[in-house]
């Protein structure tokens, strides 16, 4: 499909993303202590198939082979996560020198073959050792202390890779870690437990402003911004019980995980419906709503919800809309949520640097006889929203950058392998890479940009 890149700045960023557990493996080597998805990974039944990340796509030995793949593309960015236990073992205490050496030289490869390095700080793979100690709650994100821990682990790596990397994201979709992982149960910790929600949320975003502070402290040249995942929110009909409890989703999705770190609190509508006391101090909100360079947002689909007073907070049911296009996911494929957000965020929270950290789809990849693979839907849909980007940007989203998730095919957490969201292939028991269609058709769109812009 013809697409406007003109819309975009000749600056624009185009890159490509990943997350520590899901692709380095190595979960034992050079001093790397346990996470708590390597715990949950073992829980009977919670990951498909019973698949972990022990190799996973084996980034830690293979990480210059990977690096050439995103030269191949002609990507400018790389947006990748560091692991807590390779870095900081124990949570806090001693620091890992070969952990720390492995980054340095993945920014140094990075930056050798012409591509900027984003670091996560955080992409959910807490040091099992914090989730153990329990002090107030549950451990790990229920405790206060975990925050104040990510505060110094973010000084270690920013102190160590702060003269190279100027890009610094501090948590990964809060909202995975906060809601899937102690409410829901399908993520590590595996909790199901609201008090114990809206504690790891609260301590979450609190641990965000630490971090920002610290890295800014580490790093002054330092751009720093939060990434979170949204979807756009619809109600199932004009009942007024439906229309509430679209309000009530997009508190949940949205507003809870939004208005804190843009300085408003917590949204009061969703404090009362939750019913949880939030564990306060004076200057927590401040700490939250530090000052940011920019702001990630990670969009994979819609929801459309009905009011269900019997149901989980927020007491609503995702209604599944007929004769919708799908991801292998089996999610809603709507390229026009992501321009909605992208405006939502510049419009109603005044952001003023966007980027689009994640964005793309799993579907059920077929390796053809000669080893080809073809996957014409998700090259659609990475052309789809790629096209939602710039009309969004023509209405004045102050969009910077385009990140496309993932890579790799990688470990998918609770689904294991067989979701596969690669631009690259990945034969699992060889570790075989194979550029797939959308890869080879996001390498044009980059380099159709560049020739449209003239730079």
């Amino acid at each position: 499909m013809p697409l406007d890149l003109e819309a975009f700045p000749s600056d624009f960023t185009w890159g490509t993303a990943t997350s520590a557990y899901q692709i380095e493996g190595a979960v034992t080597e050079d001093g790397r202590a346990p996470s708590i998805w390597d715990t949950f990974s073992r829980v009977p039944g919670a990951i498909d198939n019973g698949d972990h990340g022990d190799t996973a796509c084996d980034h830690y030995h293979r990480w210059p082979e990977d690096i050439a793949l995103m030269k191949s593309f002609g990507t400018d960015a790389y947006r990748l996560s560091v692991a807590w236990p390779r870095v900081v073992p124990g949570g806090d205490g001693p620091v890992n020198a070969a952990g720390l050496d492995f980054y340095d030289r993945l920014v140094d490869g990075l930056l050798d073959a012409g591509i900027t390095p984003s670091v996560t700080l955080y992409h959910w793979d807490l040091p099992q050792a914090l989730q153990d100690r329990v002090q107030d709650s549950h451990g790990g994100w229920t405790e206060r202390a975990t925050a104040e821990h990510l505060a110094v682990y973010a000084s270690v790596v920013a102190e160590r890779l702060g003269d190279r990397v100027t890009q610094w994201a501090t948590l990964n979709e809060p909202l995975c870690s906060g809601w899937i992982g102690h409410l829901e149960g399908r993520m590590a910790p595996g909790l199901t437990d609201i008090t114990a929600a809206v504690r790891a949320s609260y301590h979450l975003l609190l641990g965000h402003g630490l971090a920002t502070q610290a890295i800014r402290a580490a790093a002054p040249g330092a751009r720093i911004g939060l990434v979170t995942n949204h979807s756009t929110v619809a109600a199932a009909s004009t009942r007024p019980e439906d229309v509430a409890a679209a309000r009530r989703a997009d508190g949940h999705t949205n507003r809870w995980w939004l208005d804190p770190v843009h300085g408003r609190g917590f949204p009061a509508d969703m404090r009362e419906l939750y019913g949880v006391e939030l564990p306060e101090r004076p200057g927590d909100l401040d700490t939250m709503a530090a000052p940011l360079d920019w702001h990630g947002l990670n969009y994979y689909f819609p929801v459309t919800v009905a009011d269900d007073p019997t149901g989980p907070v927020p007491y609503t049911r995702e209604v599944r809309l007929a004769d919708v296009p799908r991801t292998g996911m089996d999610w809603q494929i709507d390229a026009d949520g992501l321009e909605s957000f992208l405006l939502r965020l510049t419009e109603d929270y005044g952001v003023r640097k966007l980027y689009v950290t994640e964005n793309g789809s799993a579907f059920p990849d077929t390796v053809g006889p000669g080893g080809e693979v073809h996957d014409p839907d998700r090259t659609r849909y990475l052309e789809q929203h790629i096209a939602a980007c710039a009309r969004a940007v023509r209405k004045g989203a102050p969009l910077a950058g385009y990140y496309a998730w993932s890579l790799l095919d990688n470990f998918e957490w609770a689904y294991g392998y067989d979701k596969r969201f690669g631009l690259v292939h990945v034969d699992y028991a060889t570790q075989r890479r194979t550029v797939k269609t959308s890869g080879r058709r996001y390498a044009d769109i980059v380099r159709a940009h560049r020739t449209a812009t003239g730079s």
